[in-house]
């Protein structure tokens, strides 16, 4: 078990991220922004994004308008996102897009829709977490199974996602998902399916696996619409789901409920936020400008204390909030054969909405 309880001390001012947010820049801050890169053109830049939830986007609007930046961020679901920007490849309508993980920009970058660009703040960041020409990372972001800890004890408490489904005192206390069109659900997937990882099973998937899919939907509680998991948690709804990282020290203040998560022994899913520069934008130069402003140390670490993120950027790092950097160095990371994930995820999704979805 891990718990981000301590997290909470950290005196984050807003919420965090929906998907796998943001508010008014902290006045103690350690990042100074007015050293980075800045703007200055007068064009508006359409910047795509599946991390601009809860007002995130608002943060980042403000924040670059403080540096000479107008920029118009268009949200969705990171499988939605990068769709969009494949069917727009021909005619692109964004100019930057961040926030979606390799797998994604992989995606997008195999269909020619991402232009080379290194930023100046390459040298800060390991490039083997992006593809080193096209897409750069910028944060990372655990994929969690948390639970409502004033409920259930740790000795209790599920040790994997498989227990959810096959111990019965967790079933339809769990939320499920009814969509795959985030990043944070398909990575959950990507974990599940890819321990039962066979080459003569449908879509490299064997018998046991699928059965497992068909139990977390058989046996869980739907999620419900416009209605956050830790507003279920804190009704009693349900007791536990799905939640990327950084979003559980503020949703814990803002809901009063506690939450500890699930570490398996596997692992948890690892996903790294990216940027990169929209292939065919009109605006090239100003986006290059962005993306170096963006991805600096100092806007970054500015980032990581407001929204507990955790950055790249080894000179953000140091001004990153101590809790997050320690459970970051703990964490175990579920290794995962990517290749396989995103050669077969467009596959799984549809047949996981056919088959399982009901």
């Amino acid at each position: 078990m891990r718990t981000l309880k301590t997290l909470v001390a950290a005196a984050v001012a807003v919420t965090l991220l929906a998907g796998c947010g943001g508010g008014e820049a902290s006045p103690g801050a350690s990042g100074d922004a007015s050293s980075a890169p800045a703007g200055g053109s007068g064009d508006t830049l359409v910047v795509y994004t599946n991390s601009n939830g809860e007002g995130r986007g608002e943060w980042w609007t403000a924040k670059a308008a403080e540096s000479g930046f107008k920029i118009e961020i268009v949200g969705a679901g990171g499988a939605d996102a990068t769709n969009k920007l494949i069917a727009e490849k021909n005619n692109p309508i964004a100019d930057v897009a961040f926030g979606l993980n390799n797998m994604y920009f992989s995606q997008i970058q195999a269909e020619d829709a991402l232009e080379a660009y290194e930023p100046s703040w390459a040298g800060e960041v390991d490039k083997e977490l992006g593809d080193g020409e096209t897409y750069w990372p910028l944060v990372k972001q655990a994929i969690l199974l948390g639970y409502n800890s004033d409920k259930i004890s740790a000795d209790n408490a599920p040790q994997d996602w498989t227990d959810l489904w096959t111990k019965d005192e967790f079933k339809d206390r769990y939320e499920r998902v009814t969509g795959l069109g985030t990043a944070t659900a398909q990575l959950v997937f990507a974990g599940i399916l890819s321990r039962y990882q066979d080459d003569s099973g449908d879509l490299g998937v064997s018998d046991e696996g699928w059965e497992q899919v068909e139990q977390y939907f058989q046996n869980g509680s739907p999620a419900v619409a416009k209605t956050d998991l830790f507003a279920r948690i804190a009704s009693g709804e349900v007791d536990m789901g799905q939640m990327p990282s950084s979003i559980i020290a503020e949703r814990e203040k803002s809901f009063n409920v506690n939450v500890e998560t699930v570490i398996p022994s596997v692992g948890v899913p690892l996903a790294v936020e990216q940027i990169a520069l929209v292939k065919g934008t009109e605006k090239k130069e100003q986006a290059q400008k962005f993306i170096d402003w963006f991805g600096s140390a100092e806007v970054q670490g500015e980032f990581a204390q407001q929204f507990n993120a955790m950055p790249v950027n080894k000179e953000a790092e140091a001004q990153a909030n101590p809790e997050v950097v320690d459970f970051f160095a703990d964490l175990k990371q579920q290794d995962i054969d990517w290749d396989f994930v995103q050669e077969n995820m467009g596959a799984w999704v549809e047949k996981i909405e056919l088959e399982y979805m009901t």
